[in-house]
This record gives structure tokens, C-alpha cells and sequence, in this order.
């Protein structure tokens, strides 16, 4: 990506499984919020990065790891004007439900992590391991052995930590109140849609909408649209179409609309994604 002197990034994915990594280096640049359809875990190496999940504020020193359950928002900045530099990791659903049913001989459910932010060298050391195994090109069959491991240490961590907070309640008429409108945001999601539309389509005030939207899915409609228009751009990149043709596709008013929130969102631009598969691509 191109941005502050000293910043950098190195992208890597697998063209076959939903498995993904980055390193980086930030001073200045700042996550919007978003979230991911994989789990992510990372660990910061050096400096700290702060952020906010699950309505409160968190921060990840140096040999901290952070996890990130599917769907959950969050931003990020450096703490301090040192910057951070931090790997992460982000494995798709499907895989953690493999790992686990192969462990368990069984299907087994899918982990809901409570703490963002974990101390714990163990999960550090195994996930630097399989970070610099994927960066480097390991064999698939070592890259296996390895997302294995991770994948049941961190399960295994997770069932020692402290039960999440209760979510906060929402009448029922709030909650079907927001899926109606997430429906229309689904279906015209690379569409302009107005507050007026999701009016007309709820039978409720705009402002009714927008409260019991951002209380259920944790984004205005707005956000959640834009998060599924990078989403849909992010799997078009992965098949290697150009980005000019992604953003006309999704939404986005150009190729410059959408690289700026693709980085702002992902850290990396969309042509570096594009271009990621089977090697780390170095960007600075």
C-alpha cells in the first residue's frame, strides 16, 4: 500500500482455502471499522496497537495475541507514535469446522471467542510459527499440520477464558425490524439505497431503522452496505479480476473509491490483494 514513510505490508492467500495472512508495519494508519467473514488472529510483535470491539476499548502490546470471531467489527491505530508491527492470520470458518470434526471424530460447533485480547505466549509462539510458515511458502501438508495446530491451541485457550459479557437486549420488534432492512441492504447491496427506501420497505421511520439496525448488526446501514460491497470486491479480487471492473461491479463510484476503503478497511490495496496468491507481495 502506498502511504507514511516506513509503513509496509506483506499479503499472502491461498488460492484453494479460505486461509489468508499479512504482515505489517503502521505509524499512522488507521483501520476504519469492518469486520471479517473469517475468524483472525494476530500478534503484535513490536509497539502496541489499540482498538475497539464489542462497545469497549482494548489494546495489544508487543507478544499479544488478538482474536476476532467472524462478523465482529472493530477499528485500529498505533497506540503511540512508535507505530506497531503485527502479523495476523485469518482462516475461514469451514476450516476451523474441519480442524475440530478431525479432532473430535465428530461434527463439532463453532468457537465463539470472549476475550479480544489474550496474553498468552503459547497461542504467540504458534501462531508466529504458521504465520512465517505461510510467508515463507511452506508445503501444503506442513501449512496443514500447522493451521492444525493453531486452530486446537486456540480452541483449547479459548474454554479457559471468561465467559462474555450478556448482550445487551433488544425487543423482538427491534430485531425483525433490522433483518427486514438487512434484507433489502443483501439484495441491493451495489445499488444506491436511501434512508427513505429502508423507510418504505421496513413500514417504520428512518429513524426507527437506523437505531434498531446499528444495535443489532453493530454498523449503521450505511457501513454494513459498504462492508458487503468489500466483502463482494475482496472474493472478485481473489478470482483476479482487475480492480477497475471490481469497483463498477460492487458498488464503488471507481477504482480510486474503492481502493481507498479496501485499504482503509484491510490494510493492503486492492491491486496488492489481487496480486497476493502464492507469495507474500511486499508493499510499502
Amino acid at each position: 500500500m502506498s502511504g507514511e514513510a516506513g509503513e509496509w505490508t506483506r499479503y499472502w492467500r491461498s488460492p484453494e482455502k479460505p486461509l489468508e495472512a499479512m504482515y505489517a508495519h503502521f505509524l499512522r494508519h488507521r483501520y476504519h471499522r469492518h469486520s471479517h467473514e473469517t475468524y483472525s488472529f494476530g500478534v503484535t510483535e513490536h509497539g502496541a496497537q489499540t482498538f475497539t470491539c464489542r462497545g469497549a476499548g482494548h489494546t495489544s502490546s508487543a507478544g499479544m495475541v488478538m482474536v476476532f470471531n467472524p462478523d465482529e467489527v472493530h477499528d485500529g491505530h498505533a497506540a503511540h507514535e512508535l507505530g506497531f508491527m503485527y502479523r495476523i492470520v485469518h482462516i475461514g470458518h469451514e476450516l476451523i469446522a474441519d480442524v475440530l470434526a478431525d479432532v473430535t471424530g465428530r461434527p463439532a460447533g463453532l468457537p465463539l471467542f470472549a476475550a479480544p485480547v489474550l496474553d498468552t505466549p503459547v497461542l504467540a509462539a504458534r501462531l508466529r510459527e504458521l504465520h512465517t510458515a505461510l510467508l515463507r511458502g511452506a508445503t501444503p501438508l506442513e501449512r496443514d499440520e500447522l493451521l492444525s495446530s493453531v486452530i486446537t491451541a486456540f480452541v483449547h485457550g479459548a474454554a479457559r477464558t471468561p465467559p462474555p459479557p450478556p448482550a445487551p437486549l433488544h425487543s423482538p420488534a427491534m430485531a425483525r425490524l433490522a433483518a427486514k432492512a438487512r434484507e433489502l441492504v443483501h439484495d441491493r447491496y451495489a445499488e444506491p439505497i436511501s434512508a427513505d427506501d429502508l423507510a418504505a420497505w421496513t413500514d417504520a421511520s428512518r429513524y426507527a431503522v437506523y437505531r434498531a439496525f446499528r444495535a443489532a448488526y453493530g454498523l449503521t446501514p450505511s457501513e454494513y452496505q459498504r462492508q458487503l460491497r468489500l466483502r463482494a470486491a475482496r472474493r472478485l479480487l481473489g478470482q483476479g479480476h482487475p480492480a477497475a471492473r471490481v469497483a463498477g461491479e460492487t458498488g464503488f463510484t471507481d477504482q480510486a473509491h474503492l481502493t481507498r476503503w479496501f485499504t482503509r478497511s484491510y490494510g493492503v490495496t486492492p491491486t496488492r490483494y489481487r496480486l497476493s496468491t502464492d507469495r507474500a507481495q511486499p508493499t510499502a
